[in-house]
C-alpha cells in the first residue's frame, strides 16, 4: 500500500491568513472553556464525596460529565445543522452556567449529578460546533494542522485547569472558587462568541468539493471510494447516520477503539502505580511527563496527516500504544518494575500525542461538506462512546481476573483497532489529487 501526500485542490482563503486573523475566534473560546472545566472536573468526586456519596456512587457521578457529553452529540448535531455555530455555542455556554448554579446550590446528590451532565450535554454542543466550522472553513492542505491545534489548545487548557485549582483552593480554601473560576471563563467565552467578530460569516466556505465517499451500504460495491460526492440537501440527523452507516460501522468502529485506548491510558497508567506501591508523587511524576510528552507532539500529529496522510499518524499511534500496552502487562512482578512502568508510561505518552487531531480530522474528511454537523454529531457519539467504555472494561476484567489481564485487554484492542485504520483509511478517505 502506497501512502502519497494529500494535495489540496481548490482554496479561497489562505489557511495561514484563516488562522493568524481569526486565532482568537477560533481557538480562544477552546481555551477559555478547557481552562474552566479543567478546574472542577477534579473538584466533582470530592464535591459528591461531601454531599454523601460513597467512593463508588462519587465516581459513577463523575462519569455524568462523560455520559452527558456522549448523550448531547446527536442534538448538537441538529442544533449546529439548524441555528449555526456561533448561536449553539452561545445557547450552550449560557446553559452551562445554569449547571454551574446547580453545581453551586445543589442540596442531593440527585440535583448535583443532573448539574454535571447537563454540563457534560452542553460541552458535546460547544466542541461540535467549533468542530463543524472548522470542517466547513479550513481548507483541505492546512486541516489536519488546524484541527491538531485546535485539540491541543483544549489539551493546554484541561492540563492547566487543574493547576489553576489548586492554587484558587489554597488561597480561598473552598471548592467554589474554582466553580467561580469556571463561571467567569463561561462568561468571557460568550461575550467572545456573541460579540466578537464572526469566523462563520467572515471567512467563506470553500467550492464544495467533498473528500469522501458515501458511507451507505447501497453504494457499498467493495472497491476504494476514489470519487467525490456532490452538494446534498441538508438531511435529518437519523437520516444521515443511516446514509452513512457504512462507514460509520468500520471505520467508526475503528476510531471509538483509538478513543478507548486513549481513555484507558489515564485510567491505567495511576492504577499501575498503586498497584506497584509507588507513593502519590511517584506516581504524578511518572504521569505528568507521559501528560508532557502528549502535549509537545500535537502538532507534529497534524504535520504529519497533512504532509503523508492520516493514516501515517494513525497506524503509528496505535502500534505504540497497543504494544506500550502489552509490554506494560507483563512488567508488574519483574525486577526494576517502577523503571518499567516509566518507561511505557512515556511510549504511551508518545503514541497518543501522534494521535493528536486525527479523531477531529477523520470526521471532518469524511462529513458531507454542505451540511457537516448531522454526520459530525454521529461520529462523535461513537468515540466519546468508545473513550466512556474503556473505563468499565478495564473495571470489569480487573475484578474479574487481574489488572495485567485488563491492561493486555487494551493493547489487543490498539492492535485490532490498527487493522482497522489500515483497511478503512484508504478505502473512505481517498487521496485527493
Amino acid at each position: 500500500m502506497t501512502l502519497q501526500p494529500i494535495v489540496e485542490t481548490v482554496t479561497t482563503d489562505s489557511p495561514r491568513n484563516v488562522l493568524v486573523r481569526f486565532a482568537p475566534m477560533i481557538y480562544g473560546p477552546t481555551l477559555l472553556f478547557a481552562l474552566g472545566e479543567g478546574a472542577v472536573i477534579p473538584l466533582i468526586p470530592v464535591i459528591a464525596n461531601r454531599l454523601g456519596a460513597d467512593v463508588a456512587l462519587a465516581a459513577l457521578i463523575a462519569a455524568a460529565l462523560v455520559v452527558g457529553q456522549l448523550c448531547g452529540n446527536i442534538p448538537a448535531g441538529w442544533a449546529v445543522a439548524r441555528f449555526g455555530e456561533r448561536l449553539t455555542m452561545g445557547v450552550a455556554g449560557i446553559v452551562i452556567l445554569g449547571g454551574l448554579l446547580g453545581v453551586v446550590f445543589a442540596g442531593s446528590l440527585a440535583v448535583f449529578a443532573a448539574a454535571v451532565f447537563l454540563i457534560g450535554f452542553c460541552t458535546a454542543s460547544f466542541a461540535l460546533a467549533r468542530h463543524s466550522f472548522m470542517t466547513t472553513r479550513v481548507p483541505l492542505a492546512f486541516r489536519a494542522r488546524a484541527l491538531s491545534l485546535l485539540g491541543g489548545t483544549f489539551r493546554l487548557g484541561m492540563f492547566v485547569g487543574p493547576f489553576v485549582s489548586a492554587a484558587l483552593l489554597g488561597i480561598f480554601g473552598d471548592e467554589s472558587a474554582s466553580i467561580a473560576f469556571f463561571a467567569i471563563c463561561q462568561v468571557a467565552t460568550i461575550l467572545l462568541v456573541l460579540l466578537g467578530p464572526d469566523p462563520e460569516r467572515a471567512i467563506a466556505a470553500p467550492a464544495a468539493a467533498s473528500t469522501t465517499g458515501d458511507g451507505g451500504d447501497a453504494e457499498d460495491t467493495g472497491e476504494p471510494v476514489t470519487g467525490a460526492i456532490p452538494l446534498v440537501e441538508r438531511v435529518g440527523v437519523f437520516r444521515t447516520m443511516w446514509r452513512f452507516r457504512g462507514v460509520l460501522s468500520r471505520l467508526g468502529l475503528a476510531a471509538a477503539s483509538l478513543s478507548a485506548v486513549r481513555s484507558a491510558r489515564q485510567v491505567v497508567l495511576p492504577l499501575w502505580g498503586v498497584s506497584l506501591g509507588l507513593d502519590a508523587s511517584a506516581i504524578a511524576v511518572v504521569v505528568g511527563v507521559s501528560g508532557a510528552i502528549d502535549f509537545a507532539l500535537f502538532y507534529a500529529s497534524g504535520q504529519v496527516m497533512d504532509r503523508f496522510g492520516r493514516l501515517w499518524a494513525a497506524l503509528p499511534a496505535m502500534v505504540l500504544m497497543g504494544a506500550g500496552f502489552l509490554a506494560l502487562s507483563v512488567t508488574h512482578d519483574v525486577g526494576d518494575a517502577a523503571m518499567w512502568y516509566a518507561m511505557f508510561a512515556a511510549v504511551l505518552g508518545v503514541g497518543n500525542g501522534l494521535s493528536s487531531g486525527i479523531l477531529l480530522t477523520l470526521g471532518a474528511d469524511l462529513a458531507p461538506p454542505a451540511d457537516p454537523a448531522a454526520f459530525l454529531g454521529s461520529w462523535r457519539t461513537l468515540t466519546d462512546g468508545g473513550g466512556a467504555i474503556a473505563p468499565l472494561i478495564l473495571s470489569a476484567l480487573t475484578a474479574a481476573a487481574s489488572l495485567s489481564i485488563a491492561v493486555a485487554a487494551m493493547g489487543f484492542l490498539a492492535a485490532a483497532g490498527a487493522i482497522g485504520f489500515v483497511r478503512w483509511v484508504p478505502r473512505y478517505v481517498p487521496r485527493v489529487r
